[in-house]
């Protein structure tokens, strides 16, 4: 039988033995913790690290963990931590030597779960493909929605992989300010599901399908700016070398340079029929006959009304002498072929034609005459900073279709990216009649200086009561 002498001293054995066993398991978890990390994760914390405060940490991260594994050892290091403080707590007669032990184990497990904690808590290395920032609230978010909660909308792997935020890989803020890539997409996307998803569904790598119609159709009912794609636009099967720029100019361009897949007309001759039907446009209908409809525009006038004298029609020579050598870009936002452009440019002004191919190649159309098409809709904010056109001219294209609300957006954003000084160029907007004051508040709003301001009976089609409505306004300095 052991004497009272002993009990304690097998106690104490017992213990001993426990803690070197587990000591051993820990190091063995903190070398393959270290190993795992590739050395990236080594921030320390003081010797004063609260298992409660951790206990609450972890309760608040949890939806951003790194993985069941890291939570599972987590939860295995706090509870030894606290049987290793009770076990000190109520053991007073253990000698100095095993608490000091004691103090050490715990010193050690605060430290590992210091590493831990930071392996946890640092940004980790992105797998290309991998998902990326769940539940991630967007940094300029004053709500606790997550950012990627409207991604699980979507089903379509491309969709969800492009739309989810994309944090930088060094964990740093980027030369923008930002700390990842927060793509974007039109509202309306969510609307249009399944056209959406349809448009995404491809195979990366390969080339897209032949949907660019489905695009514009996607875009011109808001769903713009549409996702960026992993896959090869198509292109003609044998594009011809471009014209040099002095003969692109009012030259029709190869038909080989166009993808007439989705267009009635299959050659400019077709489009270029004077007056003719059936091309699949209406808009701008001979704005590809080059030599006889588009050469004589803005150089003379097309129609002077016989009753007043007067002409909707202003000449560029007689424009650019209201503000002589002020006018080095500017923007055409009209539907064309880019012949406005094409005439500034012998002027010594730089235009970009903004257009979308209503039924025919206006964009390829554009670029194959060296000039630079703008892709967009009109539901698109304008991707140019405030205050630097020179100019902006429109024709046909914001007429008396256009709600009031939406002429009130456009006509604001294009007064923001006009400099001041800078000249609005209506040209021959045209109405009902009913209409014509309406629209013109919206015109006055602006409390632009009026150079030029005509209002003329539109005579072409008979029944019809309609004006058109031309204007050359400079906008105010409005000095604040």
């Amino acid at each position: 039988m052991r004497s009272p002498r002993q009990q304690p001293r097998f106690s104490w054995f017992g213990i001993k033995r426990r803690v070197y066993t587990f000591a051993l398991f820990l190091a063995l978890v903190a070398f393959l913790l270290t190993l795992a990390s590739l050395s990236r994760f080594y921030s320390q914390t003081g010797s004063s690290f609260s298992v409660d405060a951790f206990a609450a940490f972890l309760t608040a991260g949890a939806a951003q963990s790194d993985g069941d594994t890291v939570h599972r050892l987590i939860a295995k290091i706090v509870s030894q931590l606290e049987n290793l403080r009770e076990r000190s707590a109520y053991s007073p007669q253990d000698d100095e030597q095993l608490r000091h032990e004691r103090d050490g184990q715990i010193a050690f497990l605060t430290e590992i779960l210091g590493l831990v904690v930071s392996l946890k808590g640092s940004p980790q290395p992105i797998r290309r493909d991998a998902p990326t920032s769940q539940g991630a609230q967007h940094p300029l978010s004053r709500g606790e929605r997550p950012y990627d909660e409207l991604v699980e909308y979507f089903l379509v792997e491309e969709i969800r992989k492009y739309v989810k935020a994309k944090p930088n890989r060094l964990g740093k803020q980027n030369f923008m300010g930002a700390n990842g890539t927060y793509a974007s997409i039109g509202h309306a996307c969510f609307a249009m599901k399944e056209a959406l998803e349809e448009y995404m569904d491809y195979d990366v790598g390969d080339f897209c399908k032949d949907d660019w119609k489905q695009a514009q159709l996607l875009m011109v009912h808001g769903c713009d700016p549409l996702p960026r794609r992993r896959c090869f636009a198509r292109a003609p099967k044998l594009y011809a070398r471009p014209r040099p720029i002095a003969d692109s100019l009012w030259n029709y361009p190869d038909d080989r340079n166009v993808l007439w897949s989705h267009y009635k007309c299959k050659s400019f001759a077709c489009l270029a029929r004077f007056n003719a039907t059936g091309k699949g446009f209406f808009k701008c209908s001979d704005c590809f006959n080059l030599t006889h409809h588009e050469l004589p525009r803005w150089m003379s006038y097309s129609y002077v009304d016989p009753s007043t004298n007067l002409t909707a029609d202003f000449l560029i020579e007689e424009v650019l002498q209201v503000k002589p050598g002020e006018i080095r870009v500017g923007l055409d936002y009209s539907v064309g072929t880019g012949s406005f452009a094409a005439r500034m440019r012998e002027f010594n002004v730089t235009v970009v034609s903004a257009t979308i191919n209503l039924g025919a190649p206006f964009s390829e159309t554009i670029a194959l005459r060296g000039l630079v098409p703008l892709y967009v809709t009109v539901n698109q904010r304008l991707p140019f900073f405030d205050n630097t056109l020179d100019m902006i001219h429109t024709t046909r294209f914001l007429d008396g279709w256009i709600d009031f609300i939406l002429l009130d957006f456009v006509l604001y954003d294009w007064d923001r990216v006009l400099r001041p000084g800078g000249l609005l160029w209506i040209d021959s907007f045209f109405c009902h009649t009913g209409d014509l004051e309406d629209y013109l508040e919206a015109f006055e709003v602006l409390r632009y200086k009026k150079h030029r301001w005509v209002v003329v009976p539109k005579v072409d089609k008979v029944g019809r009561e309609e004006v058109f409505f031309s204007a050359l306004l400079e906008k105010p300095p409005r000095p604040f």
